[in-house]
């Protein structure tokens, strides 16, 4: 089940390679993921120390958040990924074009996944493609459903 998705993503970016990766949260936060209270629109994936950390996921903390932790909002998250995996995403943003980028959250089972992906930016030409595609896809179905509308059976 989806939780949240980054729609600038799949319009900003081609998508090469996608991977699942696990979360390191806090009790308050998983509860507030649970109430929707989680937007992910400007998060990032940045590499530390060997390390994948997601950025700019922003977890609002509920009002019944317990008495005795102070929640910080935009703390950033460790991302739990196999170690080989690591080495190869840390190798291919190496290279010139490619960077990391969250799609979604979602629940696998009891926890909280995040899916991301190896990508590189689209250039402003390609963008425009995009939406050219989109709203011709937009103007196909309006087509197809007056023709069908305003073709009565007998």
């Amino acid at each position: 089940m989806t939780i949240a998705e980054n729609r600038k993503a799949l319009f900003n970016y081609h998508i090469e390679e996608r991977f699942e990766a696990g979360i390191v949260l806090e009790g308050w936060e998983v509860k507030a993921i649970r109430a929707g209270q989680v937007q992910l629109t400007d998060g990032y994936v940045t590499i530390r120390d060997g390390e994948l950390f997601l950025i700019g996921l922003r977890i609002n903390a509920l009002r019944s958040a317990s008495t005795h932790i102070t929640p910080e909002a935009d703390r950033t998250k460790k991302l739990l990924l196999n170690r080989q995996e690591i080495r190869r995403l840390i190798g291919k943003t190496e290279q010139k074009g490619y960077t990391l980028v969250p799609l979604n959250l979602h629940f696998k089972g009891s926890y909280v996944k995040a899916e991301i992906a190896l990508a590189k930016g689209k250039a402003e030409h390609d963008k425009r493609n995009t939406i050219k595609d989109r709203e011709w896809e937009r103007e196909k179905g309006r087509m197809m459903r007056h023709k069908v509308s305003s073709n009565p059976k007998d």
